[in-house]
């Protein structure tokens, strides 16, 4: 008797989310929807994952609006989202009052399959997400994260398996983030849980180390029934295998999918295309990087983890990262690497790569090695742990359940999305819900409209030598900046900006930052967000004590007081901070009025100098089109060569400009206004 193997297509979710960083617009999937919907798949992944906050924070889209939009041009075809179980989509726990209104809302807007997992493969974890969607009466699927350790055995995730189907799973997913899964251990597992469970089982197989075609025909082989491909246009690498070639690969078997493949490589010539639009952000990861095979890095995760070492200046130390990541893993109880938890390890080992092994801990990996992500596969490093609990002010680790420690929080959101900007509907709660800080800020640009893909990440060739004009793509620190020039219009990755050459904008005074004079210097470790203060201004601190905490690549990390003293501060919460910036002061003499204790409002920072003629020193030119955030030194100072002098915001990132040259500085723009690339900026007498 034939055995139909079915596929579920990941262009619209997964494929673009490990290709591009998630950057790809609804604009560019609905053309191509019609021909989706009548392929046949088992289910089109479409929402989920970092979707949604990449629509808020890159895209100006509203999520729901995608998927209402989705679920419209694609009546035939269940559209499958990612669920982090009761992290939602976030990189927390939500309360079970969240998670019950979310998964009722995603069911009405369009969801048909939620694909439901938990980082730590914590059943209690899971559970709630579940037994929430078995209401809807939609599909339940419930994912394994797969890892490869000295703890995690074929047994070990077949039992999983077992307890995710009395949870009412109606099939189980096997994930492999990472493209970990070997052909013939694909075959085995395949095997063991069909052994403990009668429900379909999908493989989800990254193609990052070049094993996983070969893995899903082992998977099929074995029994598998549903197996996770993308577009041939926008698979391999990072992404996941060819939907044609698995096609072909079993065509005329008994697992024969039945697919049209005509009709596929019309959907592979339109993706074709559309990939172009996003050329700036293609990862350099394209082939087969077994490098991944020890440090088990995600797919989705690299082409993040690379743009997080560019903010921090740190590109060269990718190699490092990598081999860091699994020493990390170990000392986390071997937790599988999925979102939030490759986002929390990955961070620590970028830290541990810049600063020393665990001299910093963020503030998500406390918690995670004290139990409030939930149970660790195996018992995480004993020292870590005790100083994790020392630093979260904790007696003992978490051993419940950590989403019973959270109280209902529904009406809590309801009236916050509410005063942020929300319109009042569910949906506009749940975003703040989900991403607060990021919220606020598209309910005021909604309006707006979503980004144009083709002019804001496609690369461009630069113009011909002594072009005044023309559209191209220069790349600073590793990171590139499309630029179209017409006389004094530039536009920089979409954003368009007036610039009168020679002159330099005003920009308005702001209250004036405390002066303090001696003391030592409390550094910013990272470039970042100043988050909070976690002392009072003025407040005595010993050394080692948690001061401030800096929001970098999404974590939270600690700021410590490098000796004991007076606190004062010199940044105001929610400021931009580069790495190694003074954010405050320890000791010293306070010659102006302290900026506000952390539950005030923020101090501004110091007025600018006003800017003056060039008088013949050596310019410092803007590396490129954007803002002129802030001075980093003051007009006049001395400073060397590699002095950091001021710094400009693009595209959401912040540049440091180093003076070039040994002298005393004079500025000749004004913080806050616009610059074009290669504009003088200062110059170094």
């Amino acid at each position: 008797m034939a055995k139909k193997v079915n596929i579920s297509e990941l262009v619209l979710r997964d494929a673009h989310q490990s290709l591009h960083a998630t950057r790809m617009t609804t604009a560019d999937m609905l053309p191509i929807a019609e021909k989706l919907d009548k392929i046949g798949y088992w289910a089109v992944e479409a929402w989920g994952g970092a979707t949604y906050d990449s629509c808020i924070r890159f895209l100006n889209e509203d999520p729901w609006e995608r998927l209402r939009k989705l679920h419209a041009a694609m009546p035939n075809s269940k559209i499958m989202m990612l669920l982090r179980g009761q992290n939602l989509l976030g990189y927390r726990h939500y309360a079970d009052d969240v998670v019950d209104k979310f998964v009722e809302t995603a069911a009405k807007n369009g969801i048909d399959v939620f694909r439901i997992f938990d980082a730590c493969n914590d059943p209690r974890n899971l559970e709630r997400a579940a037994k929430a969607a078995k209401k809807t009466g939609k599909h339940v699927q419930m994912a394994i994260s797969y890892a490869t350790t000295p703890f995690h055995t074929k047994e070990i995730y077949a039992d999983l398996a077992k307890r995710y189907s009395e949870f009412g799973a109606d099939s189980i997913c096997i994930k492999d983030m990472s493209g970990l899964l070997k052909p013939f251990e694909a075959y085995d597992l395949v095997k063991a849980i069909k052994n403990k469970v009668d429900i379909p089982v999908e493989i989800h197989s990254h193609a990052t180390t070049g094993l996983s075609v070969a893995t899903l025909l082992k998977a099929s082989e074995a029994g598998a029934d549903i197996l996770d491909t993308a577009i041939s246009s926008m698979a391999m690498g990072t992404s996941h295998s060819p939907t044609e070639t698995i096609v072909e690969m079993l065509k005329g078997t008994e697992y024969d999918t039945g697919l049209d493949v005509k009709a596929l490589l019309e959907i592979a010539a339109y993706f074709r295309e559309v990939r172009k639009h996003y050329s700036s952000l293609e990862s350099k990861f394209l082939g087969a990087d077994t490098r991944i095979l020890v440090s088990q890095v995600p797919g989705g995760m690299l082409s993040n983890l690379e743009g997080q070492l560019k903010e921090q200046g740190a590109s060269d130390k990718i190699d490092d990262v990598l081999k860091e990541i699994p020493l990390v893993q170990k000392d986390v109880g071997y937790v599988p690497l999925v979102t939030p938890t490759s986002q929390i390890v990955g961070t620590q080992a970028v830290f541990n790569v810049l600063f020393g092994r665990y001299k910093t801990l963020t503030q998500e990996f406390r918690d995670l090695l004290v139990g409030r992500y939930g149970k660790l596969p195996a018992d995480p490093n004993a020292d870590l742990v005790k100083q994790a609990l020392t630093q979260n002010n904790m007696t003992a680790p978490v051993t419940g359940r950590p989403a019973d420690e959270i109280k209902p929080e529904w009406d809590k959101m309801v009236a916050e999305a509410k005063e942020k900007g929300g319109d009042g509907s569910d949906e506009d709660v749940l975003t703040y819900a989900m991403f607060p800080k990021v919220a606020e800020n598209f309910f005021k640009t909604r309006k707006n409209g979503p980004v144009k893909a083709e002019e804001k990440f496609m690369a461009k060739a630069a113009p011909a030598a002594g072009a005044t004009s023309g559209s191209y793509t220069i790349s600073v620190n590793g990171t590139p900046y499309n630029v179209t020039a017409n006389g004094s219009n530039i536009t920089v990755n979409g954003v368009a900006y007036d610039v009168q050459f020679g002159a330099a904008g005003s920009a308005p005074a702001a209250a004036a930052a405390p002066v303090v004079t001696g003391g030592a210097d409390v550094l910013a470790p990272v470039a970042g967000t100043l988050l909070r203060y976690e002392v009072a201004e003025g407040a005595d601190v010993t050394k080692g004590q948690t001061v401030m905490t800096v929001e970098s690549m999404k974590m939270e990390l600690p700021i410590p007081a490098p000796e004991s003293g007076k606190i004062h501060f010199i940044a105001a919460t929610g400021s931009k901070v580069t790495a190694q910036q003074v954010v405050a002061k320890l000791g010293g003499v306070v010659s102006a009025a302290p900026v506000a204790a952390p539950a005030a409002q923020p101090a501004a920072a110091p007025a600018a100098a006003t800017p003056s003629a060039p008088t013949g020193g050596k310019a410092v030119p803007a590396p490129v089109a954007g803002t002129l955030l802030r001075y980093e030194v003051a007009e006049g100072a001395a400073v060397k060569a590699d002095t950091v002098i001021m710094t400009i915001e693009s595209m959401k990132m912040e540049l440091p400009i180093p003076a070039g040259a040994a002298g005393s500085v004079h500025f000749l723009a004004a913080t806050g206004s616009k610059v074009t690339a290669q504009q003088a900026l200062a110059e170094i007498k």
